[in-house]
Order: C-alpha cells, then structure tokens, then sequence
C-alpha cells in the first residue's frame, strides 16, 4: 500500500525528527543551486566563449542545453527512482551538480562544458520534480503553502545573490573559478539535505500515472495555464533589455538597477504569492496570469516615461515571483495522491515553456521588434486566464 502518512507525521524509523523548517531551508539551497547553476553562464558568456575559443552562439548552449535536457529528465527520473528514499535521491542529485560544476571548471574543450552541463539538465528536471512538492510533507497542512513558497524563494534568490555573485567573481578571477567556487556551495548543500527526515516515495511513480493526471481536467488545464503564462512570460522577459533600451534617459547602468529592482520584487512576490495560494490557489493564478498579461502590455505605451516604466518593470517581477508556487499549489490541490508524478510534469511543462518563449521572442524580435514582442508575451499570459481550471475542476486525483 502507498503511503499515505500526513505531513506532520513523516516516519523517522528510529530517529529524532529534525526541525522541519530547517529542512524546508535546505530544500531552498538546492533549488538556489540548481537555478545558480543553470543561469550563471548567461553572466560569464564572453569570457567562456573567448576561454574555450567557440563563438559566443557556441558557448550559449551551455544555457539552452540543461533547459532541454531538463524537461525531458523531469518527467523521468520519478520513474527511474520510483522506490528510492526522496532524501537520498536529493543528495545524489546534487552529489552529481557538484561533480558537474567542477567538470565545468576544469573543461578543456567545448565538448567537455556541453556534457557537464547535460548533467546539469538532469539535475535541474531531478530536484524539481522531487522538490517542488515536499513542502505539503514536511509541514502540517496550515503550514504547507508557505513552506513551498519557501522552497521555491530559491529562484528568486539566484536571480538576485547567485548569478551575479559568480557573474562578479568570474570578473575578478575568471569564469573557472565560478564555476568551481559554486561546486563548493553545492558540496554544502548536499550536507544541508542530512536535515530532511527519511522520505520514502509516497507512491510508484508509473507511466501510466502520468497518462491518468494529464487525463484529470484540473491537471490538464493546469499545465496548459502553466504553459501559456510561461511561455509568454520568457517570450517578453528574454529581451527586456532592448525594450528597456527605448526608454529615454536610461543608461546602462540604470538598466541594471531596474533589473535587480525586478529580481528583488519577485522574492518579495513568491511570498505574497504563497500566501494566496494557501488560500485558494486557483485565484491566486488567475490573479498572476491576468496581472503579468496586463503589465507586459502596459509597458508598450509606457516607454516614454522613465518613471512609468520603472514602476510596471517592478510590479512585473512581484507578479512573475508567484508564478511557480501558485501553479505547484493548484497542482497539489487537484491531484493530491499524485504530488510527485504532478511536479514533474510541472517541471517539464515549465522547462520547455522557458525554451518556447525565449524562441518566439528571438523570432518576434528580429523580424518586428521589441514592442511586438512585448505584445504576443502580454496576450500568451492572457490566454493563461481562461486556461485555468474551475474549481470543481481541482477536486482531487483518484488513482
């Protein structure tokens, strides 16, 4: 029989139970580790590019590849780990980033960088799907929409402390001492996981498991809202910066201001989104994907004021915060014998929706421009709205 123990009352065969918010911060770092990981080589392009002697399209695959292999890995390696200890298989994971990073720092060629970053790829999709839906477990359920607000923080975190933390010390010291300095943050991690409590598999996780949720309409029209809310988000986001480029009076500097503005709303964001969440998850997606839609489009009329443009910029990033957890809180609420299997769909879904966006918005922009692209990214997280499952449509999974 699957397990089916509440989240207050994990088993610990013999062992005192540990703090679980210590556990829950635990589960943070690794999702700051693997986001860190996945993003850094966006701040060090050019000088890995001039380090390993490729062009700077070459060296930009060491950002598309994890992303590819990571929708695909997500999905998977429930069903390859299907009875394995959820800790254990948490540390391995990030046991095998920590081996990457280092594989990173030290690559020779071109070729070497691409295979740790496929390792990457499967470490993203692995701690995504196995992480994004701990919180409900670890924390009784008053506490489990804050506890995956939490875990998910860890995004938010590498955006704003991670990447140009590396991005700063591969100035100083070089893109390979980044690299190895992150795999000595991500050793630690794997040490920080000891605080979980044993996790085992709350049920085997199947093919057939995935088939039945994709057949549960909140789960279906969840995903589709997940879908379109991210891709159109990436669609608009990749190329903020020539967007930003029209605003009159806006240096360089100023540019970078605005984005740490934005990185620091969005942890502000995941938070507030958590909390809605807790709440009735459904709204609190409906509330995100009708908001971000809407300031993406604002933006379009508002590039003639700095000050405008500043504000929505910033609403867009507490807007965007929410995004992950409100998504992974309706999933848990419509198929909650399923958490694991539904957050590794999640993880695909999302992973491959960063893939589409950041195309369309590459095509979009080279042939009709930034405010163009502003446009199809506000309208694809517009589309999210109706998308999203009514809620006698999030009543529950049944195996």
């Amino acid at each position: 029989m699957p397990s089916t123990t509440s989240p207050a009352t994990v088993p610990q065969t013999g062992t005192a139970r540990p703090r679980p918010w210590a556990a829950v911060l635990a589960l943070a770092a690794a999702t700051f580790s693997v986001v860190t990981t996945e993003m850094l080589p966006v701040g060090l392009l050019t000088p890995l590019g001039d380090g390993l002697r490729v062009s700077a399209g070459t060296a930009g695959l060491a950002v598309t590849l994890p992303g590819l292999i990571a929708a695909a890995s997500a999905p998977l390696l429930p069903l390859v780990a299907r009875r394995a200890d959820r800790r254990t298989v948490l540390c391995a994971l990030l046991l095998l980033l920590t081996t990457a990073n280092l594989l990173s720092a030290l690559a020779p060629h071109v070729a070497v960088l691409l295979c740790a970053r496929a390792l990457v790829g499967v470490c993203i999709g692995g701690v995504w799907a196995i992480a994004a839906g701990l919180g409900a477990r670890l924390m009784p359920p008053h506490q489990g929409g804050r506890a995956t607000a939490l875990i998910f923080s860890g995004i938010a975190v590498a955006s704003v402390l991670g990447v140009p933390a590396g991005t700063f010390l591969g100035s100083l010291a070089g893109w390979r001492w980044a690299f190895a300095s992150l795999a000595g943050v991500t050793l630690a991690v794997t040490a920080a996981l000891l605080l979980l409590p044993p996790l085992p598999p709350e049920a085997p996780v199947l093919l057939g498991t995935f088939a039945r949720l994709l057949r549960t309409p909140g789960v279906g029209r969840s995903l589709l809202a997940v879908a379109l809310l991210v891709t159109g988000h990436f669609t608009a986001y990749t190329y903020v910066r020539p967007v930003l480029d029209r605003v009159p009076g806006l240096g360089a500097g100023s540019v970078s201001a605005l984005l740490l503005g934005y990185g620091l709303a969005g942890v502000a964001g995941t938070f507030a989104g958590g909390a809605l969440a807790a709440r009735d998850p459904r709204r609190a997606l409906l509330v995100i994907a009708a908001g971000l839609g809407t300031v993406v489009l604002l933006l379009i009329p508002a590039a003639g004021s700095l000050v405008v443009s500043a504000a929505l910029l910033v609403a867009w990033g507490l807007v965007y915060g929410g995004v992950s957890v409100s998504a992974q809180s309706l999933l848990s609420a419509a198929a909650p014998r399923a958490r694991e299997a539904g957050s590794a769909l999640f993880a695909g879904v999302f992973n491959t929706a960063i893939a589409l966006g950041a195309f369309t918005g590459g095509r979009t922009a080279n042939g009709l421009g930034p405010a163009v692209v502003l446009g199809v990214g506000g309208a694809l997280a517009l589309l999210a709205v109706p998308a999203v499952p009514s809620g006698n449509a999030t009543s529950g999974y049944r195996r």
